[in-house]
């Protein structure tokens, strides 16, 4: 065998084409998250705070390119936005608040390596990797405490990779379920005459 092609065999067989098809879109996703606000000229998004399933910013987004554009746009109603619970690049915030871009980031390591690795979260071990990100968001809605950008990515990206997990044992599981070819029957064997 030709030494240029001994690579190819010795990379890891794919768990499933669904897991590489979930690791893509998220990686394409986190990364048109964090270069959004490279495509914008530095220091003109400086405040995009709003609320959650409203569009609070159209007016800032409106001289934006196409791209940067819609990822704004997504952000501006999927998430809050508040600029001191958000990352900035190249003077820009980011579309979507650090809690959410640590999500987005454990997505893709939670698929990334579910493509080579086959694995059935249990249910006790998605409870326990969610517990971080709902005791630090909680504690943030319903009383004073003001959690920081580093802990919310951390938890965001635990429960990314949770959720990551989670996705992976549905489609693991729709994977399994599909209907197989029934085995054929084997043939009667004639039984002997006894004479």
């Amino acid at each position: 065998m030709p030494a240029s092609l001994q690579w190819a065999m010795n990379l890891p067989k794919l768990t499933s084409y669904g897991i590489l098809i979930a690791f893509v879109f998220s990686l394409v996703w986190f990364a048109l998250v964090v270069t959004a606000p490279l495509m914008v000229p530095s220091h003109t998004l400086l405040d995009l705070s709003g609320r959650v399933g409203y569009h609070d910013n159209d007016a800032q987004f409106a001289s934006l390119s196409p791209l940067p554009h819609a990822v704004y746009w997504i952000g501006d109603g999927e998430c809050h936005q508040i600029a001191e619970r958000s990352y900035y690049i190249n003077g820009n915030e980011m579309p979507f608040c650090s809690r959410d871009a640590g999500l987005f980031l454990g997505l893709v390591l939670g698929f990334g390596a579910l493509l080579f690795v086959r694995y059935k979260i249990h249910p006790v071990l998605a409870v326990l990797g969610l517990v971080p990100i709902g005791i630090d968001g909680g504690l943030q809605l319903v009383t004073s405490y003001e959690s920081n950008n580093p802990l919310r990515f951390a938890t965001g990206i635990i429960a990314g990779v949770v959720c990551a997990m989670l996705l992976a044992h549905f489609i693991f599981a729709f994977k399994d379920d599909k209907p197989r070819p029934k085995p054929t029957p084997a043939l009667p064997i004639p039984e002997k005459s006894v004479v």
